[in-house]
């Protein structure tokens, strides 16, 4: 957990004109919402939003916001991003207020760990299926990343929810049964084409006249 305070200012303006002006001061708009509290809208630097987005536990990072000229200080995580479609800047960022004594629901990035024998001397493929999983657990248990190791996936083997184990801290939900990885077979090559055995002819009609 990030002990880093982003002290941030309130928006009092609002509209395209006001976003132009934070764009031109370096900051982006952004709101605080969550706990059964109004929403609150502020501005951050972009900077600042990128730098915990490259740390180790990215979008799940719980860090303070301050508001500026208040003692106002609460734990938040990155719910949700917008960026610029062309240019991928960040364009407004979602802060979602977390209760460091309450349970909260978040998507982990999922890592496979090792080279998975089916692949490497079976000749088979690896089927990526579920690149993160939403977990369930105290803000400081949130981990930053879920390690599946794959060594000893054989070809029509997997791995599913139900056994990745994350402690008793941690709880993965939806479906135990779906499948975070998989090894297959590869595709047999196309059989070439056999020409299709000739049609037999249709009999005359009529019986064939004998030679005279």
């Amino acid at each position: 957990m990030s002990t880093e305070i982003l002290i941030v200012p309130k928006r009092e303006t609002f509209g395209k004109a006001a976003v132009r002006d934070l764009k031109k001061s370096g900051m982006i708009p952004a709101v605080v919402y969550g706990l059964n509290e109004p929403p609150v809208a502020i501005a951050i630097s972009p900077k600042v939003v990128a730098r915990v987005l490259a740390s180790d536990t990215g979008m799940n990072s719980v860090m303070f916001l301050q508001r500026e000229g208040t003692d106002i200080k609460r734990h938040v995580i990155i719910k949700d991003l917008q960026r610029d479609p062309i240019t991928s800047r960040l364009r407004h960022v979602d802060f979602m207020r977390v209760d460091m004594a309450l349970k909260v629901r978040v998507k982990v990035p999922v890592r496979l760990v090792g080279t998975s024998i089916g692949v490497k001397a079976m000749g088979g493929v690896l089927d990526f299926a579920h690149r993160e999983i939403e977990i369930e657990c105290l803000p400081t248990f949130i981990p930053a990343h879920i390690d599946v190791d794959i060594t000893n996936l054989a070809v029509g083997d997997s791995v599913r929810f139900e056994q990745i184990d994350l402690g008793t801290n941690v709880l993965i939900t939806g479906d135990a049964h779906q499948v975070v990885c998989s090894v297959r077979g590869k595709a047999a090559e196309e059989e070439l084409a056999v020409p299709a055995a000739a049609e037999p002819e249709v009999a005359k009609k009529g019986k064939k006249e004998d030679k005279k």
